[in-house]
């Protein structure tokens, strides 16, 4: 990825998303599926600027969707646990 801003597509907002934001200072993201943890790393730093402790990413798999007799499926994506370093203001809530 030489884009930055291809890397992140977005804020994953669910409850365990802001419970972890809450608690330990981690934001999720929805990434590109090929990106890796040093770029989202970089791509937070650079957008947000903040200073970012550690990277975990899961690959989320698309769930079966019904509509009529057609089953088919949802895109396989692709989420990032990003932690801040201590003392880092609470960005997300500006997204």
């Amino acid at each position: 990825m030489k884009n930055i801003y291809s890397v992140l597509k977005g804020p994953c907002l669910t409850e365990k998303a802001a419970l972890l934001q809450e608690e330990d200072g981690r934001v999720v993201f929805k990434v590109h599926p090929k990106a890796n943890k040093i770029e989202v790393k970089r791509a937070v730093e650079l957008i947000f600027n903040v200073k970012v402790k550690d990277v975990r990413t899961a690959n989320m798999h698309g769930k079966q969707k019904r509509v009529g007799k057609t089953v088919g499926f949802t895109k396989n994506w692709k989420k990032a646990y990003v932690t801040l370093s201590e003392g880092e203001i609470n960005f997300a809530d500006e997204l």
